[in-house]
């Protein structure tokens, strides 16, 4: 058998319908594992299953619908996320709210929600959660994100603590700068000044795909990552590595 083979699984990915949440979807396919996709807006697809993640509640529902839709469900991917900051000196309580809700609150119970289905199928499973290298180094005017994507850090590693009893492994990858519906925009605005400082602090001097993240949370799924929980693979072309990046 191939250890990196996903053949036989079923996945759900959160926030997989644009961006890096839909590369790993369509990497985790290309693996052979049939894909659940997620996302905010209605798409007319088969495997995919529209939800706000925002509202309190809205996490488990989305983990009942993709049980509903795939029993033997076994391995979740919590990747839906964004940005909602401002200036520190301007962040209101409803941003710092609307940050924890979506990055931090829904990964914790969507997992909650997918580990009691798991125990009760008889335990055993995979989680990986998107964090982010803003997880460890700190941006500008990135309160609310940066913490959330720290608390991610923390969480993935105190969840894998909780559920390897139950067989349930726990990684995550923490993404650097990827292009992204989500970042292009500032990238186009800046290509002459930060962008090009960026990829100078990059060790392999691009910025990266969202494809580059798919086969590391391939990996994490796989049977060749049996041994691996509270791990977090660092996506970011080398950048958090060298204090300077390259002259």
């Amino acid at each position: 058998m191939n250890p990196f083979s996903l053949e036989g699984r079923s996945v759900l990915v959160t926030g997989s319908s644009q961006g890096i949440g839909a590369a790993i979807a369509h990497g985790l396919g290309q693996c052979g594992a049939r894909v659940l996709r997620h996302g905010l807006q209605a798409m007319a697809e088969a495997d995919y299953l529209q939800a706000d993640l925002l509202p309190e509640g809205s996490a488990p529902a989305l983990i009942d619908a993709a049980f509903a839709r795939v029993a033997s469900l076994d391995t979740l991917v919590c990747n839906a996320g964004s940005f909602f900051d401002a200036p520190f000196l301007e962040l209101s309580a409803a941003q710092w709210e609307k940050t924890q809700a979506l990055n931090l609150r829904a990964p914790l119970f969507l997992t909650q929600a997918f580990a009691r289905r798991r125990i009760a199928l008889g335990g055993g499973g995979s989680v990986v959660i998107v964090a982010s290298t803003n997880g460890f180094q700190a941006e500008a005017d990135s309160v609310a994100y940066d913490s959330s994507k720290g608390g991610l850090v923390m969480m993935i590693r105190s969840l894998a603590v909780s559920l390897a009893p139950h067989g349930i492994r726990v990684n995550g990858i923490a993404p650097g700068l990827i292009r992204t519906p989500l970042t292009a925009t500032w990238m186009e605005s800046r290509a002459d000044d930060l962008l090009r400082h960026y990829e100078k602090k990059i060790l392999l001097g691009r910025v990266g795909k969202p494809e580059d993240c798919a086969g590391a949370v391939a990996f994490l799924c796989s049977v060749a990552a049996s041994y691996l929980t509270g791990e977090i693979i660092t996506i970011d072309g080398g950048m958090t590595t060298c204090q300077i990046g390259q002259p």
